[in-house]
């Protein structure tokens, strides 16, 4: 099958095209035969080398498909069920993978393989952001940066579901009107404007209780200005390049709190994993967050994909498409 791997880190052009023979399924897997697989920038900092794997290896987390054979302990999931998963083993880029049972979600009606692949692992982020990390209550007002990127998509519309009013960044003036389109009740671009006073602007001077940042190293401080006392950075990504070491002294002056939350972390049972679907297919399902289609490219061409994610020119989701 084709799978499409690294063997030393670097740009793009690391991602090479492997023919692989996938053995059977261990007997607390699954074999599913990839309909749609979820571009994610998470991928791009294992194949760069900011979150080192052992090499040679797969890459990508997030896909969508058929299950094809079920090892002998799997209870609850059998051939022909639609499923999706997005924190498996690396290895979505490919044309199927073995993943363990307890990591798969069953497909409701209505959530086909291509929404499934553009939403898992960026509405899963979203869900425990807006919901466990801080709970969004209506009448907040939150700060999330790139609201127009896949994660932003989400997360903005449904914090707007919340009662939240949503201040969100964005690059370009170009990508106003998607973040306007995500929820924004105010949109801050950052080639031109100070995040930070236009969100004292905004807020009277108050600041905001909560900040989601997915850029990282540009926005950091930015985003540390921008809370009221004792308001809590949310550093969820490295868009930009990781955040860079700081005192904790900084944090001082208005007693703000700082985490560092990862999706593994929030949905680290299977009970957990689920409870966490079914959140983000019954906001989806219920027209409170919708989805634009997402960019699909052959996989063949990921570092296609990984060019056009990493150029931040995109708005919304991008999908592999596996052959045949």
């Amino acid at each position: 099958m084709l799978a499409i791997r690294i063997h030393q880190v670097g740009g793009p052009e690391a991602l090479k095209a492997d023919d692989l023979l996938l053995p059977d399924p261990g007997p607390d897997e699954v074999r599913i035969r990839h309909r749609a697989i979820g571009v994610n920038y998470i991928d791009t900092y294992h194949r760069s080398g900011l979150y080192p794997v052992k090499l040679p290896s797969g890459i990508g987390m997030e896909a969508a498909g058929l299950v094809k054979a079920v090892g002998a302990n799997v209870k609850g999931l059998k051939s022909g069920d639609a499923v999706g998963y997005c924190s498996g083993p690396l290895g979505a880029y490919a044309e199927a993978a073995n993943v363990p049972a307890g990591r798969v979600v069953k497909l409701p009606e209505g959530i086909g393989f291509d929404l499934a692949a553009s939403i898992l692992l960026k509405g899963m982020t979203a869900e425990y952001l807006l919901r466990r990390t801080y709970a969004v209550k209506p009448g907040d007002t939150i700060l999330f940066h790139a609201a127009a990127g896949g994660v932003g998509q989400i997360a903005c519309q449904w914090a707007k579901a919340l009662g939240a009013t949503v201040i969100g960044t964005v690059g370009t003036d170009a990508k106003v009107g998607a973040a306007q389109a995500n929820g924004c009740d105010h949109v801050i671009v950052t080639a031109r404007e100070d995040i930070a006073a236009r969100v004292n602007e905004i807020t009277d001077g108050a600041g905001v209780p909560v900040v989601y940042d997915g850029v990282g190293k540009d926005t950091w401080q930015a985003s540390l200005a921008s809370l009221r006392p004792r308001g809590l950075f949310v550093s969820f990504g490295n868009a930009s390049g990781p955040v860079p070491a700081f005192p904790p002294s900084l944090l001082t002056p208005k007693s703000l709190y700082v985490t560092r939350p990862t999706l593994n972390a929030y949905t680290a049972t299977t009970a957990e994993l689920r409870e966490s679907a079914d959140a983000l297919f019954a906001v989806i399902r219920s027209g409170a967050v919708k989805v634009e289609p997402p960019k699909a490219y052959p996989l063949a061409n990921a570092a296609d994909a990984h060019r056009d994610l990493e150029s931040r020119k995109t708005t919304g989701s991008l999908l592999l498409r596996p052959p045949g």
